[in-house]
C-alpha cells in the first residue's frame, strides 16, 4: 500500500475505534434476532403480503426464501431516472427466477439540481439528503424484508438512499444503476454558447436549443458532476456491480447487469449462501477506496460533504484533512468535462471503471482486501461485464487505456496529485477543485465584490462594474441559512471575466459541487456566515488572497478593523417561505457544518 493511503486510512481507524466498534455491535444485535417477519404476528404479516400474487404469498409465509425490498426515487421528470419506472418488475422477476420475492417497500424524492439550478428549490436540494435517507428507513422499517435494491443516481439521492440504507446496516443491499445518456453536444460547445449568452451575443432560443442538445434523452447528464461521481464512488466502494455504472440505458447489457444484480442480493441474504450485510461492506478501507478513486478522477466537491454524512451513519469519521492529504499523494487519472473535453461515455470507452482500478490497485492506492457485493476482494472490479453466447460474464478489463487523452496510466498522469485541495486561514476552512484550473490562474489576490444573492451578480456584470480583478464573495448561503444551494448560475460570467484577461475567484459558504470549472473557487466555507464566519464582515473591496498552490484563504484586513466590524446579518426572512421552504425550517437549522456533512442526524453521533 501507498505510504499516504495506508497512514490516512490507520488514522481513520484510530479515530472511528468507538464509534465504529458501537455499530457493528448494533449490527450483530440485529441479525442475531433471526429472520425479521417470523416476529410479525399474523396479523401484520398478512397486511404485509395482502395484495401479492398467491406465489409470493406463499413464499413470504414460508420465511424460508429471501424477500427483497425496493427503494425507488423514479420519477419522469428526471431524466436519469426516468428508467427507473420498469425496474420494479423486472427485479421482481428475476428474483422471482431464483426462488426469492421482491416487493417495492417504499419511493424517496428526487429532485433535479439542472431544473432547480438558480431557483429557489434548488435550497431544498441539500436537505432532500435528509429526507431520503428518513424516506428509505421508513420504507425498510415494516420488518419484512431479508435484503434490499436501492434504484437512486442523482446528487442527494445516492448520498441520502446510503445514509438510510445504514441504518438498517445487517441487511445486504445493492445499488443499481440505470447509465448516461448518451453523447450529445460537446460540452465544449455548450460552455461556449452559455458564456454567449451570458454576454448577450445570442439569444434565448440559441441558448435552449444547445441545452436540449446536451440533455437530449433518458439516462444520466454525461458531464462528470455529481451524479456520475456518485456512481463511481459506488462502485469503488463495491456497492454496484462491477462495471455496470455507465451503461446506457437503451445497451442490451443494462436490463442484464440490473436482472443480475436481484439475483445477487438474494445470495447475500442469511437465507443466500453468501451473507454480507451493507454494514460490513461499508468500512474505513472502503470509504478510503471511495475517497481515492473521487480524487483520482477529479469528481464532484459535493462528496466532501456527503462521503463524510455516510461515513458517520456507519460509525466511521472522516474530515477534510483526510481529503486533502489523499489529495496529495493521488495523481490525476482522468480528464472528463469539466475537467477536460470527453464526456463519461468516453472515459467508459476509454477503459472506464475497470482500467482506473487497475490502475490504482497496482498501485497502491486502493485497498483490495474488502468486502464487496460481488465477493471479496476489489481485484473483482478490474473485470468488465460482457453477454457472451447470450449469458452474462466478466472478462479481464484492457490493460492499457483506449483513449490516453481521456483516461491515462498511473505513469503518466494528467497532474501527479488529486483534483482537490483544503484551503484554510481567518476566514475558515474551504474546498477548491483545480483538477480544472490552470496553474496561472489558481492564485488570486484581489478586491472583493460582495453579494448576498447569486441573482444580483448579472446586473453588476452587465454595468461594466465586474471588468477588473475580483474575488467575487457569496454570503449567506450555507446549511443553516439557506440549505446550502448550489451556485452555477455565476460560472458563464466568472468563465467570461477570466476570457477577458482578469484575475478571478468564488468565495462561498454554499456550493459549486460537481460542475466546478475553470474559475477557482473556494467553497463550503465553514463556518458559514450565519454561525459567526468572518465571511460577514468582508465589505466591498476587502483584498483576499485565494491560493490553491499553498491552501492560503485569507481576508487581508486590520485585525483590529475586523474586531470593530459588525457582522452583516443573514436574511432569513426571503429564504424561509415559498416553494415549500416553510416545511423545512427546523431541519435546515439543525444542519451541522460542511466539513461535517451538513447532516441533520445528530443522533447518530449519540448512539454511534
Amino acid at each position: 500500500m501507498h505510504s499516504v493511503v495506508q497512514s490516512v486510512t490507520d488514522r481513520i481507524i484510530e479515530r472511528s475505534k468507538d464509534s465504529r466498534a458501537k455499530y457493528l455491535a448494533a449490527l450483530d444485535d440485529a441479525k442475531n434476532k433471526g429472520v425479521h417477519r417470523s416476529a410479525l404476528s399474523c396479523g401484520n404479516l398478512a397486511h404485509g403480503f395482502a395484495a401479492c400474487n398467491p406465489s409470493d404469498k406463499n413464499a413470504i409465509k414460508q420465511l424460508t426464501k429471501a424477500n427483497i425490498g425496493i427503494i425507488t426515487s423514479f420519477n419522469d421528470m428526471l431524466s436519469a431516472h426516468q428508467p427507473y419506472g420498469e425496474y420494479p418488475d423486472m427485479l421482481k422477476q428475476a428474483c422471482n427466477e431464483i426462488g426469492s420475492v421482491a416487493q417495492v417497500a417504499g419511493g424517496v424524492p428526487a429532485m433535479c439540481d439542472g431544473v432547480t439550478q438558480g431557483q429557489p428549490g434548488m435550497e431544498l436540494s441539500l436537505l432532500s439528503r435528509e429526507v431520503i435517507a428518513m424516506g428509505t428507513a421508513v420504507g425498510l422499517s415494516h420488518n419484512m424484508f431479508d435484503g434490499a435494491l436501492l434504484l437512486g443516481i442523482c446528487d442527494k439521492i445516492v448520498p441520502g438512499l446510503l445514509i438510510g440504507a445504514l441504518s438498517f446496516g445487517h441487511l445486504p443491499m445493492l445499488f443499481v444503476p440505470a447509465g448516461p445518456m448518451k453523447s450529445g453536444i460537446p460540452n465544449k460547445e455548450k460552455a461556449r454558447i452559455r458564456q454567449q449568452y451570458a454576454q448577450g451575443e445570442v439569444d434565448r432560443a440559441a441558448l435552449l436549443d444547445a441545452e436540449s442538445k446536451s440533455y437530449h434523452s433518458a439516462g444520466t447528464c454525461t458531464f462528470y458532476g455529481t451524479a456520475n461521481s456518485n456512481q463511481l464512488m459506488l462502485e469503488v466502494m463495491g456497492l454496484q456491480l462491477p462495471g455496470s455504472s455507465f451503461v446506457n440505458p437503451d445497451d442490451p447489457l443494462r436490463d442484464v447487469l440490473s436482472k443480475t444484480a436481484a439475483k445477487q442480493v438474494c445470495r447475500l441474504t442469511e437465507m443466500g449462501t453468501q451473507y454480507t450485510p451493507i454494514g460490513q461492506i461499508v468500512s474505513e478501507k472502503s470509504v478510503v477506496n471511495g475517497i481515492v478513486a473521487l480524487l483520482a478522477t477529479g469528481g464532484s466537491t459535493n462528496l466532501t460533504m456527503h462521503i463524510v454524512a455516510a461515513a458517520r451513519a456507519a460509525g466511521i469519521i472522516v474530515n477534510w484533512d483526510d481529503f486533502s492529504e489523499l489529495s496529495d499523494a493521488v495523481p490525476l487519472l482522468a480528464r472528463v468535462y469539466p475537467n477536460g473535453h470527453a464526456d463519461i461515455n468516453h472515459f467508459h470507452a476509454a477503459g472506464g471503471m475497470a482500467f482506473l482500478i487497475k490502475e490504482l490497485l497496482d498501485g497502491g492506492l486502493l485497498h483490495e482486501d474488502v468486502d464487496t457485493v460481488a465477493g471479496f476482494g476489489l481485484k473483482r472490479y478490474t473485470q468488465e461485464p460482457q453477454i457472451r453466447n447470450g449469458e452474462l460474464t466478466w472478462v479481464d478489463g484492457p490493460q492499457t487505456s483506449l483513449d490516453p487523452e481521456v483516461l491515462t496510466a498511473l505513469d503518466k498522469p494528467f497532474q501527479n496529485n488529486g483534483g482537490l485541495k483544503l484551503l484554510k486561514g481567518n476566514l475558515g476552512r474551504a474546498v477548491i477543485k483545480v483538477s480544472a484550473v490552470q496553474e496561472q490562474h489558481r492564485i488570486v489576490e484581489a478586491p472583493a465584490v460582495v453579494i448576498d444573492d447569486q441573482n444580483k451578480l448579472e446586473a453588476i456584470f452587465k454595468a461594466g462594474e465586474l471588468d477588473k480583478d475580483c474575488v467575487v464573495v457569496v454570503k449567506g448561503q450555507g446549511p443553516k441559512a439557506v440549505g446550502m444551494p448550489e451556485l452555477h448560475k455565476l460560472t458563464p460570467i466568472l468563465g467570461t471575466l477570466q476570457d477577458r484577461g482578469f484575475r478571478v475567484a468564488l468565495l462561498t459558504d454554499g456550493r459549486m459541487s460537481g460542475a466546478s470549472g475553470k474559475v477557482p473557487a473556494a467553497i463550503h466555507l465553514t463556518p458559514e456566515a450565519l454561525d459567526g464566519g468572518l465571511i460577514a464582515k468582508i465589505h466591498n473591496g476587502d483584498l483576499i488572497r485565494v491560493n490553491a498552490t499553498t491552501g492560503e484563504l485569507s481576508l487581508l484586513v486590520d485585525e483590529g478593523e475586523l474586531n470593530a466590524r459588525v457582522a452583516e446579518k443573514v436574511d432569513l426572512h426571503k429564504t424561509s417561505y415559498g416553494m415549500g421552504r416553510e416545511l423545512f425550517g427546523a431541519l435546515r437549522s439543525s444542519l451541522s457544518s460542511p466539513e461535517t456533512g451538513a447532516r441533520s442526524t445528530s443522533a447518530i453521533d449519540e448512539i454511534y
